[in-house]
């Protein structure tokens, strides 16, 4: 791989650096910098002596160093900010520390912490990172992603994002390249995919943000988001470009609005290799929780009944998911459907609603079915959460609606009283919007309940049983699934792949043990990527959809993970 002052390139004895820079150069070169872990021949070949300290340090003190630097920082956005600093100085330092303290920076790299350097992004900028693509020069697209320097085998996966639904906080324009960002050091600290090997994207179609269009120091597109027929056209040119230039690569799109992000995912699943982390990840990482929560409860996924809490995108992919494996289980797609009792703002969705979402339309109680569920007695009204409960008797509550406290004592003390191990996963983000802890859910149905949140909790002690609280992060899921997508170069990504990456997920945990999470642990992600892409990239083959040979999977899967070590240094004399 070839990038300009230098060559990575893969030998029998490992990764070598054929390095062609000199001097200050090759300092200012994150992808090939080691600072002083450059051993004092190599300063000598290289050009640096009397650039850095006299002493020479191995990548492990190096560690020391920077990881004693981070725990110094004031804030957590203080912490993103050092990591991104020495993201830009040393590459494989960075890595090596992020990849060491996965569980412990994932909430600093991404979510929540990356919310607040994506609204200080036009402030902070310093450097820019990745592809910037403008509604109103779509003639560009190809130009900016051959301007990367990448060719066609170069590039195994692209992170994209309109910016219109970041985690919560909304439209931020030009900023959401920093989701883009963030999300694949993640695949890469998590799953290995080599950080060159992949791209940022930001599609930046405008935005209806008026704090960014009134401040002279925004990047973006300073109009009005754009929502007719140039949006389509800018996402059209995207994908063309991208199948022409780099045909093996998965596009991942990430935070899209509700309006955009399922029909964009329609329009082009059939045809390339795409992926939607906030409807299929999300989706996949419930279903592994609900795989093992019915194990536990000695029951099967088509046998639930389940209502849904915030009927967006996340609330409806975890039910288009559900379905699908109802449908495996041999419902018909009538009857698995007729199983979700999905809410939105306006209460149970009934097909009499103005304004109800295409995607939404599916789940929709006919208005003849629930005449009589108003819990105020007006029929006209919405059907709240209470009526929905009592009236369905669900097995499984899920909550997606960041509405803190939705899941009251009452409800959940109504659901637990006709099921026996009720199946709870207030799943919104961040802590403050969440449906209901943990410890008022397991007081609630006194250790009955089974659950996983969407935000991280610590052990709860109830009647002197510890219960683990499984967080239903996505990182369990996308980073394998993006790693066994690029193994196999599946031609696009099925429902089958993706439900077997969230049984892989699921199998990593004893959710039968009381006490036990429903999901594996956020802190050896390396392991449950490496199993996730292992089931995804065999499925692929299983269903024609890999285009190359899977001849020992897990050997293949293990051989392209890449690990943060400096390589070896080929001395290329000028």
């Amino acid at each position: 791989m070839s990038q300009g002052p230098y060559e990575l390139i893969s030998t029998a004895d490992g990764v070598v650096a054929k390095i062609h820079a000199r001097g200050s150069a090759v300092l200012a070169t994150p992808s090939i910098n080691r600072g002083t872990a450059f051993t004092l021949q190599e300063r000598e070949a290289l050009g640096l002596t009397g650039l850095l300290p006299t002493a020479v340090i191995t990548l492990e003190g190096q560690l020391r160093r920077v990881y004693a630097q981070y725990l110094e920082q004031g804030s957590d956005l203080r912490k993103w900010v050092y990591l991104a600093n020495l993201r830009d100085r040393n590459e494989v330092l960075f890595y090596r520390l992020l990849t060491d303290h996965i569980s412990e920076m994932l909430p600093v790299i991404y979510t929540p912490t990356v919310g607040e350097a994506i609204e200080r992004f036009s402030h902070e900028f310093r450097r820019p990172h990745g592809v910037y693509l403008s509604v109103d020069h779509p003639e560009d697209v190809e130009t900016a992603l051959r301007n990367t320097g990448l060719e066609q085998g170069d590039v195994d996966l692209l992170v994209a994002t309109d910016s219109e639904g970041i985690l919560g906080i909304g439209d931020q324009g030009v900023g959401g390249i920093e989701i883009s960002i963030g999300k694949l050091a993640v695949y890469t600290a998590a799953a290995g995919i080599h950080p060159h090997r992949v791209l940022p994207v930001v599609l930046d179609v405008g935005t209806d943000n008026l704090r960014l269009l009134t401040d002279d120091m925004y990047l973006g597109a300073r109009h009005a988001r754009i929502r007719d027929q140039r949006y389509d056209d800018l996402i059209d040119a995207y994908v063309t470009a991208v199948t022409k230039l780099f045909p093996s690569a998965m596009l991942h799109w990430e935070d899209f609005g509700a309006g955009n992000a399922r029909r964009i995912l329609t329009k082009y699943a059939a045809t390339c290799c795409t992926f939607n982390d906030d409807m299929q990840g999300t989706a996949a990482v419930v279903l592994a929780a609900t795989f093992g929560a019915v194990r536990a409860a000695g029951s099967r996924i088509r046998d639930q009944k389940v209502v849904i809490h915030g009927a967006g995108t996340a609330g409806l992919g975890i039910a288009d998911m559900m379905r699908a494996e109802m449908i495996r289980q041999g419902l018909t797609p009538h009857e698995a459907t007729r199983r979700f009792y999905p809410l939105s703002i306006q209460g149970l969705l009934v097909d009499d609603m103005p304004d109800l979402l295409d995607f939404q339309q599916p789940y929709a109680r006919p208005r003849e079915e629930v005449a009589g569920w108003d819990a105020d007695g007006s029929q006209a009204g919405p059907i709240g959460l209470a009526e929905v409960v009592t009236r369905t008797q669900p097995t499984i509550l899920i909550g997606t609606s960041t509405q803190a406290g939705a899941f009251t004592e009452a409800i959940v003390r109504d659901m637990a009283a006709h099921t026996d191990r009720p199946i709870i996963m207030p799943l919104s983000n961040p802590t403050s919007k969440c449906e209901a802890s943990p410890d008022d859910l397991i007081a609630w149905t006194e250790g009955r309940v089974l659950t996983a949140t969407g935000s991280p909790f610590g052990p709860v002690t109830y009647r002197g049983r510890t219960y683990q609280i499984a967080q239903s992060n996505n990182a369990l899921v996308f980073p394998g699934l993006g790693l066994g997508v690029t193994v196999a170069k599946a031609r696009r990504i099925s429902d089958r792949m993706i439900a077997a990456a969230a049984d892989a997920v699921a199998r990593l945990s004893d959710a039968a043990t009381p006490g036990a999470a429903l999901l594996p642990p956020m802190d050896d992600l390396r392991t449950v990527s490496a199993a996730v892409a292992i089931a995804v990239a065999t499925t692929a083959v299983d269903e024609g959809l890999a285009r190359t040979e899977l001849h020992d999977p897990i050997q293949q899967i293990y051989d392209a993970m890449w690990r943060p070590d400096y390589p070896h240094i080929d001395l290329i004399r000028s």
